[in-house]
Order: structure tokens, then C-alpha cells, then sequence
């Protein structure tokens, strides 16, 4: 999931941003650079904006209050005021610190919309926001205080005030200081804010959006995960691949299913362990579904990311304002800041989280269970009766998994009205989106115990070995865990394991064995 950077930067203004582009600027630091044509298109915009901000008729954000006080005329001498309060008196979020990758990702599609010409911002405003992501000034931005319309409004608002050269943010180095004081070390001068450019900056789905693509990054790399943590336990359980047939998935033609039954018989081809037990003489009719049913569940999730990624890439296509400039020069108002489709999506996303971790426990708890795991030690310990083995480590995989299933309970069918029943109807995306990134933490560790089971219980099988691409993640594993022994300290096993699974290492180190037989 925390791979290294791949690109040294990226343009934002020529092509809509690809979800890799996010995670380089978010999580890896890539440079942004803005497009000199997209300047000039938001120039051209601004003056249509300057042009009714000089009529004597109202204008909804460019001379008038905002939300509930919609018609409420604002004069010139008043307006630069009126920009600035709406930025402070929306910076209003609580709780604990946003992650500094969250927050840069939710600043770079800010700016993406931004560069669109559809805001009617001036230039200036485009490049301040790029100058602070290349100066990695991170604002601080608070858990709670979105509901997700219009957009994520408080965060939006939190990096909009730290712009302005207030507020808190963090330094390249992580250290909290004042936004003045970062802005000119940085050589940045704060903007003054002009008509319509408050509303231009937190009237958008940023944050929700930018959580949504960095977790469909990473469950990508854990889904491979989940696919080779299966093998292993299907392998030291003594099961059978001849379920993950490619005719027997044909008859049941889902993409994702297929996916992941091709990555099985893959992970698990050419294992002495298997052929130990196939032939007549084996007696075993079929396996438990935690095992045969893996790709049928592994697949359900992929099938899930998938069409959260369709959403997100036309997310990611959007111009999300209000009001908005159209592409004719009007200013309208509109509704597309509701956060509904992306958070929906973010819902489903926790449901498919849960479930693949829910799978993965049962298949960690069969390997421990001397009833049902076909020869091996109860507990996979070494002194039955002295030692515990890895008893507790299953404890902890069924407490996430529980913890997973309360996460999937969906925050988009929740609404509290706000602003005095004007957004009578909100979405809770940020709150989705939150939850999702606990969940995935939690999958991250649920899938670590089962390989750290896994492992052990395949090195209990010896003199038999295992498959070439099952053996290498062993061998992974191994660098970090000790094999089968007495009791130990099994924390910091699990800590290590967790990382291999988290920044990516198994599902690598997987793909590379299968890939060199194809080379």
C-alpha cells in the first residue's frame, strides 16, 4: 500500500488527473506543476466573474451571503470581508488530526477543479494551492465537521484558512506551526480573497474522493493479498485446487471470481503438499467453504472495487462548484457538490472489506482447530499443553473482524439537516470514507495473522514444501518471524507481518514468482 514514488511529478490542468497521479502527489510527495493553458483559462473565467461582480444586481456568491442567506445583497466595500468570514466560520472541524495523505490529496483535486476554469478564481489562487503542496505545507484538518454537502465544506475550509495565512499546519518535516509563519519560510504570499473565490474552494467532495483512491490503491495490492494468504492456508490445510478450474469458473462467468481462481491456481501450481493427497486414495469429498469458496468471495470484492474505481474515475473528471461557470460563461447553481455517488461507493467498498477479512479468520481459525486441520498441532504449537502457539493471535483476527462488520453498517443512508433546513439532505461521504480507511487497516491485519498462520503451518508439513510462489512468501516471512518453536512474544510477529502486508511486499512478492514462469 506504501510503495515508492514512481513519477517525479505531476501536471495538473492539461488531462484529468489518474487516480495514480493522487496517490504520487498525496503519498509519495511528486511535485505539482500547472498547466500554462489552464492559467490561462481560469484568467479568462475571472473576468467574467470581475464583470458581475461590478453589477448592481445580485449574484449568488459573488454579492450575496451564501447558504440560508442566499439573497442577502453584499456591497463592494463589504465582499473581501465576506470571503474571509465564510472561511473562518466554516473552518469549524473537531477531533483528532486528518492524515497528512488525505489532506494532500484533497488540496490537489481542489486545485484540479480549480485549474478547470469552471470556479472563477484568478490564476493566483491556482498556484498558491500548488506552491503549498510543493512546500509540503500540510494544513491541519480536524476528523470531524463534513457532512459531505455541500462537499466537504469544514475540511475544504480548514485548507482554504491556512492559505489565507491563518490557522495551523504542518511543516515538510511534520512540525505544527502557524500557517503565517510556514507561508513566508516558503516564500508564499497568503491570499486575500476576492468574489466567489471562498465558495470556489470548499464547495467540492475532495476529501471523500481523494480517501476513496487512495483505498481502492491499496486494496488492490490486499485483495493479491487476500488471494495468496487463501493459498497458503488451502495448501497447509490439505485442500484441493481442482475447485479453481478455469471450466468450473466459466460456468459462473463473473470477472472478478475468475481473477482471483486464476491467481490460486497460479500461487498454488506445481505443490508437492497438494499432490501429497490427490488421487483416489484421498477420502476428503469436498472442502469447508472458507476454502473453496475463496475465489467466489475474493472475486465479489474485486467486482466491488471495480465499480467504485468507475465511479471515481468520473469523480475525478468532474468540476465540482457551486455556483459554477458554465463553459457558454453563465453562473448557475447547481447540486453536483452532493456526495451521494461517491459515498455510496465508499459504503459498499467497507461492505466487501469486511467480508473478505470475515473469510480470512475462518480460514486462520480451521488452521488451528486439530478437529478440522487435518493433522496439524492444536494451536500450531510446539509443546501441546505448555505452549499456546498461535491461539490469541486468532483472538485478535476475530476482534478486528467484529470490529469490521460495525464499519460496514452504511453512513450513506444517515441525514441531519443543517444551515436552517437549506441542506436538508446531506450525504455523510466523509464520514464513509473515514470509516472505510479503519476498515482497510483492519483487513491489512487480519490477512497478516492469516499468513503468519499460514506459514507456520506450512513449515509443520516437512518434509513436504510447498508450492514455488507460496515457499517464496515464506521465505518473506520468514525474513522478519522465526519458524515453529516455543512460545514467544507473538506481538511484534504480527507488527512485522502486518508491514509486509501492508506496504505491499507478499502481493509482490507473489506476482513476481507466477510472472517469472510466464516470462
Amino acid at each position: 500500500m506504501h510503495s515508492s514514488l514512481t513519477v517525479a511529478s505531476v501536471t495538473v490542468g492539461s488531462t484529468t488527473l489518474s487516480p495514480r497521479d493522487v496517490v504520487e502527489v498525496a503519498r509519495h510527495g511528486a511535485r505539482v506543476i500547472v498547466d500554462d493553458d489552464a492559467l490561462q483559462r481560469v484568467a479568462d473565467t475571472r473576468a467574467l466573474i470581475d464583470a458581475l461582480a461590478d453589477d448592481p444586481q445580485p449574484h449568488y456568491g459573488i454579492s450575496t451571503g451564501f447558504g440560508a442567506l442566499a439573497t442577502t445583497f453584499i456591497g463592494v466595500d463589504r465582499r473581501a470581508q465576506l470571503q474571509a468570514s465564510l472561511i473562518r466560520s466554516h473552518a469549524a472541524g473537531t477531533g483528532a488530526e486528518v492524515e497528512r495523505e488525505v489532506v494532500r490529496a484533497l488540496m490537489l483535486l481542489r486545485l484540479q477543479t480549480l485549474a478547470t476554469g469552471r470556479t472563477g478564481v484568478r490564476p493566483v489562487v491556482v498556484e498558491t494551492y500548488a506552491a503549498l503542496l510543493n512546500a509540503g505545507i500540510t494544513p491541519v484538518v480536524r476528523e470531524y465537521g463534513s457532512l459531505g454537502c455541500s462537499g466537504d465544506l469544514a475540511p475544504l475550509s480548514h485548507v482554504a484558512l491556512a492559505v489565507m495565512g491563518e490557522g495551523e499546519v504542518r511543516d515538510a518535516a511534520g512540525a505544527a506551526l502557524p500557517a503565517a509563519d510556514a507561508l513566508a519560510a516558503a516564500g508564499i504570499e497568503p491570499l486575500v480573497l476576492r468574489e466567489k473565490e471562498g465558495l470556489a474552494l470548499i464547495n467540492g467532495t475532495d476529501g471523500m474522493l481523494g480517501m476513496l483512491l487512495l483505498a481502492l490503491h491499496d486494496l488492490e495490492e490486499l485483495l493479491t493479498t487476500a488471494d495468496v494468504a487463501a493459498a497458503i492456508s488451502i495448501e497447509s490445510q490439505l485442500g484441493t485446487d481442482a475447485v479453481f478450474a478455469a471450466d468450473l469458473m466459466a460456468l459462473r462467468p463473473q470477472l472478478g471470481q475468475a481473477e482471483s481462481a486464476a491467481n490460486l491456481r497460479a500461487f498454488l501450481a506445481g505443490s508437492p503438499i497438494v499432490a501429497s493427497h490427490r488421487g483416489p486414495e484421498c477420502t476428503r469429498v469436498q472442502d469447508a467453504y472458507s476454502l473453496r469458496c475463496a475465489p467466489q468471495v475474493h472475486g465479489a470484492a474485486r467486482d466491488t472495487v471495480a465499480h467504485a474505481a468507475q465511479i471515481a474515475e468520473r469523480e475525478l473528471a468532474s468540476a465540482v462548484d457551486n455556483p459554477v461557470v458554465t463553459v457558454d460563461g453563465r453562473v448557475e447553481s447547481n447540486g453536483n457538490f452532493h456526495g451521494a455517488p461517491v459515498a455510496y461507493v465508499l459504503d459498499f467498498l467497507a461492505i466487501a472489506v469486511a467480508d473478505v477479512a470475515s473469510i480470512s479468520e475462518r480460514r486462520t481459525d480451521r488452521a488451528l482447530d486439530v478437529a478440522r486441520s487435518n493433522g496439524l498441532p492444536p494451536f500450531l504449537a510446539d509443546e501441546v499443553g505448555v505452549d499456546s502457539g498461535l491461539m490469541i493471535a486468532q483472538y485478535a483476527a476475530a476482534g478486528i473482524v467484529s470490529e469490521l462488520k460495525r464499519l460496514a453498517a452504511p453512513a450513506s443512508v444517515d441525514s441531519i439537516p443543517s444551515s436552517a433546513m437549506q441542506e436538508d439532505h446531506v450525504s455523510m461521504g466523509w464520514a464513509g470514507a473515514r470509516k472505510l480507511r479503519r476498515a482497510i487497516d483492519g483487513l491489512a491485519r487480519v490477512l497478516a495473522i492469516e499468513v503468519l498462520t499460514g506459514c507456520r503451518a506450512l513449515d509443520l508439513r516437512a518434509p513436504l514444501q510447498p508450492a514455488v510462489t507460496t515457499g517464496a512468501v515464506r521465505e518473506l516471512v520468514r525474513s522478519r518471524v522465526q519458524g515453529p518453536g516455543p512460545d514467544r512474544f507473538v506481538s511484534p510477529e504480527i507488527e512485522a507481518v502486518t508491514d509486509l502486508v501492508a506496504s505491499g511486499a507478499v502481493a509482490r512478492t507473489a506476482l513476481a514468482q507466477i510472472e517469472g514462469d510466464h516470462a
